[in-house]
């Protein structure tokens, strides 16, 4: 396994901490590239797409869990987020 693919294979590890937190609220998040500087670009998916809370979740949930777990990594933006003000922003449905 080369050092990206173990770099690849820890950061889903980590994200597979928070996943279920994501998919309660019918969200979820993929990997999109790991630059060659350690920033990991990820998506947000489902709810999580137009939620105006999904700053939150990607500084205090989504980037907190992967950079304890892989302080390899620098920082992790999305390339998706939601305004919080965005006409569009959604909260997803309560359980």
């Amino acid at each position: 396994m080369s050092d990206k693919e173990n770099l690849l294979a820890r950061v889903e590890a980590a994200l597979d901490t928070i996943r279920p937190y994501l998919i309660a609220d019918a969200g979820n998040v993929s990997i999109l590239e790991i630059t060659d500087e350690n920033i990991l670009k990820i998506k947000l998916l489902g709810s999580c797409e137009s939620c105006p809370m999904s700053i939150m979740t990607l500084k205090a949930g989504i980037e907190q869990a992967v950079l304890k777990a892989v302080p390899e990594i620098k920082s992790v933006e999305a390339i998706n987020l939601t305004p919080i003000d965005s006409p569009n922003a959604v909260m997803p449905n309560s359980k």
